[in-house]
């Protein structure tokens, strides 16, 4: 009767064996060979083997005999095909890539796969190849808006200065109104999440009011002091100040804030002459994502906001007032990330825009 030969691995192929065994992502085929490999070390036969992975004892011998040959996990990938031969010429992908960057005609907004490979006269499928291959993406869109402040620049290093290395004794806070929070209901009930099957709710809904709110974020410590207002006034921003002072007795106050015409006016100057401590650092225009408080406003829509049924304006309010104190009980530091390489780009890419946008 043949017999077939136990295979000898050492330590360290064996603890890479077990280690690729037990992995998550690899292929379901390597994690197969690996466990081949070790129960044969332990002395198992090829059919054994087979009969207790499931697989056939060809195939256990095929794997083993390619691990004898050449010992390593390297011998149990598979080998490289050569495939199909690629069809296409330099020329013919470069056609591709060059059209799909250029405008369509004039009855397309963008392209598409079979769009673009109608217009060039070739087959949808190597074009989508080509696209792939390339990151191309005509599909896509994405948005930006450049500053025209003509002191981006000096607005910008600000607020990152105040950021990265805050003044001695000093509070950084980042300021700003979030309006037109709407308490939306919906006509239906809701149906709950079951196995399979996502939450679903009515696409009809019933307005009950807005509310705005007016929040300050602590950047030491990600805490949030908010008002919520039924509207966003002059008297209600100062109002708001006046608790904020409060809140922070004796304090030196560098609070960052946009443009706004309540934030800037007579009011909020005569306001800021009476409290010598409080210093305002306004953000380029445009560009409000300086501002560290819109991440706190971007949680708040996500977690709290989305997916939200309020009955009443009421509620809402209230909805709003828990979910802040809640928050400042699991919050942490808001860190600046974008480094010098990344500012200094900004910087530029803003400049020239500001240049080609005053000549033309």
């Amino acid at each position: 009767m043949r017999t077939s030969l136990a295979i000898v691995v050492s330590a360290a192929q064996r603890h890479e064996l077990e280690s690729l065994s037990r992995q998550t992502t690899a292929s379901s085929a390597l994690v197969l060979r690996s466990r081949i490999v070790l129960m044969s070390a332990e002395g198992m036969g090829n059919r054994e083997i087979g009969r207790s992975l499931g697989c056939h004892y060809n195939i256990v011998g095929k794997w083993l005999s390619r691990w004898r040959s050449n010992p390593g996990v390297s011998a149990l990938h598979d080998d490289e095909r050569s495939g199909r031969p690629c069809q296409l010429s330099p020329a013919a992908v470069q056609r591709v890539v060059t059209r799909v960057c250029r405008k369509p005609p004039p009855h397309l907004s963008r392209w598409s796969v079979r769009t673009l490979a109608a217009d060039l006269g070739m087959a949808a499928t190597p074009v989508a190849r080509i696209l792939k291959e390339h990151a191309l993406h005509p599909h896509r869109l994405r948005t930006f808006t450049f500053s025209p402040d003509p002191q981006f620049e000096e607005k910008l290093l600000d607020a990152v200065a105040l950021y990265m290395n805050p003044p001695d004794n000093a509070v950084v806070l980042c300021v700003d109104e979030k309006t037109g929070i709407q308490a939306l209901d919906r006509t239906q009930p809701l149906i709950p999440l079951r196995a399979k099957k996502p939450r679903a709710w009515t696409n009809e809904y019933v307005r009950h009011g807005t509310r705005t709110m007016i929040a300050a974020l602590n950047v030491a410590t990600g805490t949030v002091q908010a008002h919520i207002k039924k509207q966003r006034t002059s008297k209600d921003f100062l109002g708001f100040m006046d608790d904020v002072v409060k809140s922070h007795r004796r304090k030196r106050l560098c609070v960052i804030m946009d443009n706004l015409n309540t934030h800037t006016n007579k009011a909020a100057q005569e306001w800021l002459a009476k409290h010598p401590l409080v210093t305002f650092h306004y953000t380029p225009t445009h560009a409000s994502w300086v501002n560290l408080i819109e991440c706190f406003f971007s949680i708040l829509t996500r977690q709290g906001l989305q997916q939200a049924v309020h009955t009443s304006a009421r509620e809402l309010t209230k909805f709003l007032k828990r979910y802040v104190e809640e928050y400042n009980q699991r919050c942490g530091p808001f860190v600046w990330s974008k480094g010098p390489e990344k500012l200094r780009k900004i910087i530029q890419l803003t400049k020239r825009f500001q240049r080609s946008n005053h000549s033309n």
